[in-house]
């Protein structure tokens, strides 16, 4: 398994330039069974690496672009009328499939948004009273721009509460920019990728991660971070208890990544910022990941 998950990561190293630690990030999130949100400027490999993983897994991928129109139904399907055999047919929304890319989220209704709860957390859509399962494994990767704020719905917190992790990709480095420019005339292209890893094994991984070592003391830590965040002066709304569970399946994945069966201190400091930070609301207009880094220095660390 270990030769696996070092396959995959050099896999996506081909169309990824520069980016190991958000491919790290976006990996922890699929093996720890939850979702990544991806808060950055346009134009910077967010549907690429969506792209890379899907066929990276030989997995079904599905784009969703959002706009104000949107409905809840273009995202879960909808029943239609069959002239021919007089009776009503399941036709299926993007939702089912592997890696599902949900561009610009903020720009759907607050209506269409809320479509999307039940299948991130039950895997599964109700359309008509019947409910169907999406295939396994389902990860969402979405998007959204967090500079450009006009014709976009902020996501409701119990939104962001399903995603967890969030990060960003940022500008790549001079010389990261170049070998993109020389992959480019090289005619390297995301279609060319082969699969590395069957949906079989990504299941068989996250089995394996949730079987990761996390002593008392580890989840003592995790508990004294996240009621921190409740009882700061300078937080109006402090993390829930899905945000512990998700500390720790997060930090099970991390180590798991870093070829260990036990979880260290320093897996949950890396983590506490992208896991903790978009689930918070913080007061006099700071910033959420700036105060979950002050609780970091001041919580004492076992």
């Amino acid at each position: 398994m270990r030769q696996l998950l070092d396959t995959l990561t050099q896999n996506l190293g081909r169309t990824i330039v520069g980016k190991s630690e958000a491919i790290r990030l976006v990996l922890v999130a699929l093996l720890s069974g939850g979702h990544a949100l991806l808060e950055d400027v346009p134009g910077v490999g967010k549907t690429l690496l969506a792209k890379s993983l899907a066929r990276s897994i030989d997995g079904k991928f599905q784009r969703l672009q959002c706009t104000p129109d949107l409905l809840p139904t273009d995202i879960t399907g909808t029943n239609i009328w069959n002239p021919k055999n007089g009776e009503f047919e399941y036709l299926p929304g993007p939702v089912f499939a592997n890696i599902l890319l949900v561009d610009e989220i903020n720009r759907a209704t607050p209506r269409t948004q809320s479509a999307l709860l039940e299948v991130m957390e039950e895997q599964q859509v109700t359309v008509d009273g019947v409910s169907r399962k999406v295939p396994t494994p389902f990860f969402v990767i979405a998007t959204q721009n967090p500079i450009e704020y006009q014709g976009t719905f902020p996501l409701p917190e119990a939104q962001m509460d399903r995603f967890i992790l969030s990060l960003t990709l940022g500008y790549p480095s001079q010389n990261e920019e170049l070998q993109m420019l020389q992959r480019l005339q090289a005619g390297v292209k995301v279609e060319d990728l082969q699969p590395c890893i069957s949906l079989d094994e990504v299941q068989e991984l996250r089995k394996l991660c949730s079987q990761v070592k996390v002593e008392t003391s580890l989840q003592q830590y995790i508990l004294d971070l996240v009621r921190a965040t409740r009882e700061d002066e300078e937080i109006a709304l402090g993390v829930s208890p899905r945000g512990t569970i998700a500390l720790q399946r997060a930090t099970q994945a991390l180590a798991f990544l870093s070829d260990r069966t036990y979880a260290i201190p320093d897996d949950i400091k890396l983590l506490a910022p992208h896991v903790l930070s978009h689930r918070l609301i913080p007061s006099g207009g700071r910033k959420a990941k700036t105060v979950v880094e002050k609780l970091l220095r001041q919580v004492s660390i076992p």
